[in-house]
């Protein structure tokens, strides 16, 4: 998927030419997660008329290719491992994975933040955003969000994507005005299961919703930031917890924790879905 979003940016228009680029931007946003979506849905019918069993299994390891909690995790562990280990310059490497910001010039509390808010964000756009969109639309919508989901990490930025990334990003924005929310309550309820304060995960979401220039992402740092009671900062853009302590390596470790909860109770909702689906297919 990101190969071909790649060779599609090379084959466009100068992002210069700000009409074309618009255009051609429009035109990946809306291909691309038809073609996605299209191909899912041929599949997963053809898996359909092999009855229940195989339906399972195959929709099992499609829907698989959709999100990811593993990999979310281990890059954040492996940011805190190496701050724990004084190891700045590594942790800086690490969070490349993670964010789109220069982390060059991120000083430990600033990179923890950088991490924190990562994981926060990714409780949406790397699991619950593709549950919610399978659980409504089968394995073909958990296709098309990661589709649209791509294109926003890829190109969805101002500078040289300013033209060509609007329309996914708008798009990215639209398609997660439930996840992000949903998340975010999850989030909440998760540190009361990690026997943090649920109180303040809520007030500091509250709060923070509307903090940041995204219309979505506001809502998972601000319930982070509360449970964690560190504030979160990406400089030039948002101060979410104004008053409370700046983050440490350590509160990367708790935050991958709440979101593995997030993740734990999300996938029981995602199994009972997928079985519901099995046995209609039979």
């Amino acid at each position: 998927m990101g190969k071909l979003i790649s060779w599609l940016e090379r084959l466009g228009p100068s992002p210069e030419n700000r009409w074309l680029a618009l255009s051609w931007g429009g035109i990946m946003a809306v291909s691309l997660p038809t073609l996605f979506g299209g191909a899912a849905w041929v599949a997963a019918n053809g898996l359909g008329e092999l009855g229940p069993v195989p339906y399972l299994l195959g929709v099992t390891v499609l829907l698989n290719s959709t999100f990811a909690v593993k990999g979310l995790a281990q890059a954040a562990k492996g940011v805190q491992d190496a701050m724990d280990e004084d190891s700045i310059g590594e942790a800086r490497d690490g969070l490349r994975s993670l964010v789109s910001r220069d982390a060059e010039a991120l000083d430990q509390s600033l990179a923890s933040a950088a991490a924190i808010e990562s994981v926060a964000e990714n409780t949406t756009d790397s699991y619950i955003g593709p549950w919610l969109a399978f659980a409504i639309l089968g394995v073909p919508g958990a296709f098309a969000y990661r589709a649209i989901n791509t294109l926003d990490s890829m190109i969805g930025y101002r500078g040289k994507y300013e033209y060509l990334g609007k329309a996914s990003a708008r798009l990215d924005d639209l398609m997660n005005l439930i996840p992000a929310r949903l998340s975010a309550g999850m989030i909440v309820l998760a540190g009361g299961m990690c026997r943090l304060s649920p109180v303040q995960g809520m007030r500091h979401l509250w709060i923070g919703r509307r903090l940041t220039a995204s219309p979505n992402a506001g809502w998972t740092i601000g319930a982070m930031s509360g449970l964690l009671g560190v504030a979160l900062e990406k400089s030039g853009h948002y101060r979410i917890g104004d008053g409370l302590a700046d983050p440490s390596p350590r509160h990367i470790g708790m935050s991958v924790r709440v979101a593995l909860v997030v993740a734990g109770v999300g996938l029981v909702a995602v199994v009972g879905v997928l079985a519901a689906r099995g046995l209609a297919t039979g």
